[in-house]
């Protein structure tokens, strides 16, 4: 399909999703639901990549989906569908209800309470009615390639691409919550690939936001990506051992991430996390802060309320590097005698699962150089890969690139490294740097860690 084929339409509003999931919740009553909820989505997507200055690939998708949840008794079901006709929706509805019958039942299923549900219009700015075209996004991917390939000593660059989409959401439920909201996002990325006496070394650069006009510009993404590359060429492996690590902020989330994930309700109640035993304990050092904000203006995974309808607020999940609160939607939060924390995520064809938004580990007082003159002699991680963690124990491990430190400073580029270590123990002496950047949904700042064991050549 030729770039100036593809048609785009006028945007659509998250209320001309509300007719059919009324209509939804009306059928499914009608055939035996005692409670319900449904979602609808619309979306549009259009992402383009080049290779050496010519179209390579164009994504141009539209999609308008529905999902239905039905509860009959403490058993419930979940079913989905793209066909929108009114009786496909009475097919639908009935084969849930069926299926509701048929189910094992879940003692913890069920609507949100009816008083925890949102009844504020937050306005979080994360809709931008700016539209791209095919021809735009094409001169935009080929800004980001220049870009890499003018960097002295970059032969090629790979996945240069530009893409934006717009998305709109309703959400609705049999006990009273009836709200939609919109979304947009831009994103720029490319990959670089510099060589040195035949040794060939790749990196990359990306950047997605709300707003077109919060996008770092082409030329800053492609420069940076080159310049990453270069900077990887000649490395080398280290020697096996213990020494302080360095995690740059390209990869410092990844920490955050896998707390997260242990702090989370269904972990939680199943008991296969490390932290299980670890409410209101210090779990890092007391100049460590981490939030959670949904309501973030522009934040890269801002909501009005939750995927069960609940509202949202900023919380603490780390406080003075003290745990705070685990991670609840209103299933988990009931199997542990608890209030639901509004962190449940709802998708099409399941029940509500749990998930955090803007995830903020705050940032410290030294600059990252000042935190490598510290550490002296060590290792600067820039890249993660296959990460392992024993979500029972806390043991983790994950393959790095990254540079040598001597005295203070980068000496040159490593590769083929393991890092392995503890959770529990690496958590305990991290250090945070000052140089945090609100570029993604989850972010941290560089972060020291004391020693880590190294295994390398």
């Amino acid at each position: 399909m030729a770039l100036h084929d593809m048609a785009l339409h006028d945007p659509i509003s998250s209320k001309a999703l509300k007719p059919t999931l009324e209509k939804l919740l009306q059928h499914a009553k009608r055939h035996g639901a005692e409670t319900a909820d449904a979602i609808s989505t619309h979306g549009r997507s259009l992402g383009v990549v080049v290779r050496q200055g010519n179209l390579e690939d164009v994504d141009n998708s539209e999609g308008r989906d529905i999902g239905l949840r039905v509860m009959v008794g403490k058993r419930q079901a979940c079913v989905s569908s793209s066909d929108l006709s009114d009786a496909s929706l009475d097919r639908l509805a009935e084969r849930a209800v069926a299926m509701a019958k048929l189910a094992p039942e879940d003692p913890y299923c069920g609507l949100a309470d009816k008083s925890l549900l949102s009844t504020q219009d937050h306005e979080l700015d994360v809709y931008d009615s700016t539209e791209m075209s095919p021809q735009r996004l094409k001169k935009r991917a080929l800004e980001v390639e220049t870009a890499a390939i003018g960097v002295k000593g970059v032969q090629q660059a790979e996945g240069a691409s530009a893409s934006w989409s717009s998305s709109a959401l309703y959400f609705m439920t049999s006990h009273g919550f009836s709200k939609g909201w919109r979304a947009s996002r831009h994103a720029l990325s490319v990959s670089a690939i510099a060589e040195q006496d035949g040794a060939m070394e790749r990196d990359y650069d990306s950047h997605s936001t709300r707003w077109l006009e919060d996008l770092k510009s082409a030329q800053e993404i492609g420069t940076l990506a080159g310049e990453r590359a270069i900077a990887r060429l000649g490395s080398q492996q280290l020697a096996s051992g213990a020494m302080p690590v360095m995690f740059d902020r390209r990869v410092s989330a990844a920490l955050v991430n896998s707390l997260k994930g242990a702090i989370t309700g269904p972990a939680i109640a199943r008991g296969v996390s490390f932290l299980k035993d670890s409410m209101s304990a210090q779990i890092f050092s007391d100049n460590i802060q981490i939030t959670d904000d949904p309501l973030r203006k522009r934040g890269q995974a801002s909501r009005p309320w939750d995927g069960e309808g609940v509202a949202v607020k900023k919380q603490s999940l780390i406080k003075n590097g003290i745990l705070q609160t685990w991670i609840l939607n209103t299933a988990s939060a009931r199997q542990l005698k608890l209030t639901t924390t509004g962190h449940g995520n709802r998708g099409l064809g399941a029940p509500p699962g749990v998930g955090t938004t803007n995830t903020v580990m705050s940032g410290g007082v030294k600059t990252p150089e000042q935190l490598m003159a510290d550490m002296n002699d060590g290792l600067l991680i820039t890249e993660m890969f296959g990460p392992s963690l024993n979500s029972n124990t806390g043991d983790y491990s994950v393959g790095v690139a990254g540079f040598k430190i001597e005295n203070g400073l980068r000496a040159y580029p490593v590769n083929e490294i393991t890092i392995a270590g503890n959770l529990i123990e690496i958590y305990k002496t991290l250090i945070a740097a000052n140089d945090l950047v609100f570029n993604r949904s989850t972010v941290a700042p560089s972060l020291l860690c004391e020693g880590i064991t190294i295994a390398g050549s």
